[in-house]
């Protein structure tokens, strides 16, 4: 028996996909805040962003599963630890998407004219692979988040605005701050939930390290702060009280994520963060051009 079509989808985890647009949405927005929007370089760097989440998914999906950090997890679908779909060729998709970011950020770096940019899709790739990969895979030893707020936050808006208009700005800083912890809320919400089977095998994340309690607190004090951060800048842009709204809209994860006695009701927080993240990007874009 093979996987399906709809079971290789459900791997790719579709619900951390926003964390992937939202960050292009925001610096883009920085970039025509500056005057210098451009559509194609845009359009790129969303594929770029998307391919690395799909294949850093992939890759975890495989790097996990042959080491049996899965077999008692509880969450998403995963492909290797099902056993329908060779591990080998889960880490032939996760390399395929990384090839698909990689060409997109080719063509990112010929239209910007910015050949240093092939050094920080280098990075991009190794850091997405030896999340979990290799010998000493750093999101076992709690830093995952570190990485994720870096590559998916500050990398990934500062260098969308950067590619459209050879400069950034304070406005893009917070944002890139902004979707970086939402990005790493997300993940530390996935972590919260896997805190009991990541510490029998040894996963030390960082929710496994600081207990169940303060990973909690940590998760609504991120999407606080990315919130709050932006409302700075309302002198100048007035329109910026519009990221409120992701404030009300996160209130019911919040609410979930700091009640929930079941690991399996914090399933749906990853959806509900994406969520989050994208009301987050469209409202401080709106408050960038309105």
């Amino acid at each position: 028996m093979a996987a399906t079509l709809s079971q290789w989808v459900a791997a790719a985890r579709l619900r951390t996909l926003p964390m992937a647009v939202a960050p292009v949405i925001v610096g883009s927005a920085a970039a025509a805040e500056l005057g210098s929007f451009h559509l194609g370089a845009a359009l790129l760097a969303l594929v770029v962003s998307l391919a690395l989440q799909i294949g850093v998914n992939y890759a975890n999906d495989y790097s996990d599963g042959i080491r049996g950090t899965d077999d008692e997890r509880v969450g998403p679908f995963r492909l290797t630890v099902s056993g329908l779909v060779p591990a080998v060729r889960v880490k032939q998709a996760a390399f395929a998407f990384f090839g698909l970011a990689g060409l997109a950020g080719l063509g990112l770096i010929l239209l910007s004219g910015h050949w240093w940019f092939l050094l920080v899709g280098v990075a991009c790739v190794l850091a997405a692979w030896f999340y979990t990969g290799g010998k000493r895979p750093y999101g076992y030893l709690g830093l995952g988040e570190v990485f994720v707020f870096v590559f998916f936050g500050l990398v990934a808006v500062l260098g969308t605005t950067y590619t459209q208009a050879d400069a950034v700005s304070g406005l893009a800083w917070a944002g890139a701050i902004g979707c970086g912890l939402i990005s790493t809320a997300l993940l530390m919400v996935n972590n919260i939930r896997d805190i009991p089977t990541d510490r029998e095998v040894g996963k030390m994340t960082l929710a496994a390290r600081i207990g169940d309690g303060p990973a909690r607190g940590s998760y609504v004090a991120m999407l606080a702060v990315a919130v709050v951060l932006p409302l700075l800048s309302t002198g100048a842009h007035p329109w910026l009280w519009l990221v409120l709204l992701a404030g009300v809209v996160a209130v019911p994860a919040c609410r979930t994520v700091l009640r929930a006695t079941e690991r399996a009701e914090l399933i749906p927080v990853l959806k509900a963060t994406g969520i989050v993240g994208t009301v987050y990007a469209v409202t401080f874009a709106l408050g960038l051009v309105l």
